[in-house]
């Protein structure tokens, strides 16, 4: 059997890291959002036990150090199951160390997909339980959506959906390490209210200003990235509502009130940077296609 996952990225419409824990994690609160720039992952059975990994996006490893094998291994472990051979092909269209989430949402779909191919009839919330397992922004990427996440990001509470609009994503070519950006913002000693809340308020008010208003990220501030201020700044100058980064970077995103717009502010950036995407806001996490 083989089955096509539908896998979308994610975005951090705002982030507060709180505090550092006891066991090295760290407890968060966010809002994410599901957005329509996808991967594609194709898994089917395969003769034998081995778990083979196709994907030509560079710096893409395709060994057991990919999050889509270990997702494998632990929907194995999670159901009782004997290990069985697999091939799990990724078309990747999500840039990887971009704050997008875009491996997670390869491991979510891989999860979707083997629940479906070896008929376990997992419910959501037993897909989500094996994603924590492996990777903290997994259980958002199988249900997707507008949701606030809480303790290490696992704990996902469904807000309505987010204003209607156009989102710009433009990745720079610096990249963050996510150990690197928590080592900051715990340096950084960060002492404000807590964006998170006005951005609940802001979704639930349904009021543009005060949810561009709102887009806020700890990690943006302590990196303190000039990389990321030009991408903002070529945004801004570009009819956008509002620009944040998106989770440990180092991607950014901009919100527009109409499609045009974003399409010219893309064109701009398209003369700087090469990854640089159009999309919208999806009430849906990864999803069977085929």
């Amino acid at each position: 059997m083989k089955v096509k996952v539908q896998a979308p990225a994610k975005i951090n419409l705002s982030l507060d890291v709180l505090r550092r824990r006891a066991d090295g994690y760290h407890d968060v609160s966010m809002v994410m959002q599901t957005v329509s720039l996808y991967d594609y992952v194709t898994v089917e059975e395969t003769d034998g036990d081995d778990i083979e990994i196709v994907c030509d996006y560079e710096g893409v490893p395709c060994d057991e150090r990919n999050i889509v094998y270990k997702a494998a291994e632990r929907f194995f472990d999670y159901n009782k199951l004997a290990k069985k051979g697999l091939k799990i092909t990724i078309d990747k269209n999500i840039p990887t160390q971009a704050g997008l989430a875009g491996g997670s949402a390869d491991g979510a779909a891989v999860i979707l997909a083997m629940n479906y191919i070896f008929g376990t009839h997992l419910s959501e919330d037993e897909m989500c339980d094996i994603g924590a397992k492996v990777g903290a922004d997994i259980p958002f990427c199988i249900i997707g959506g507008t949701r606030i996440a809480s303790g290490t990001g696992t704990k996902l509470k469904k807000l309505p959906s987010m204003p209607a609009c156009d989102i710009v994503i433009c990745k720079p070519e610096v990249s963050v390490s996510t150990a690197e950006a928590y080592r900051l913002v715990d340096s950084a000693n960060l002492n404000h209210p807590e964006f998170t809340a006005e951005m609940v308020k802001a979704i639930y008010s349904h009021d543009m200003f005060q949810f561009t208003t709102s887009l806020l990220n700890d990690f943006e501030i302590a990196l303190n990235i000039e990389d990321i201020k030009d991408v903002k700044r070529i945004m801004l100058r570009n009819k956008a509502l509002g620009a944040c980064m998106s989770g440990s970077g180092s991607a950014v995103f901009a919100v527009f009130s109409k499609l045009s717009k974003a399409e010219k502010c893309a064109e701009v950036l398209r003369k700087t940077y090469r990854d640089v995407f159009v999309c919208a806001p999806v009430k849906e996490g990864c999803s069977i296609i085929e």
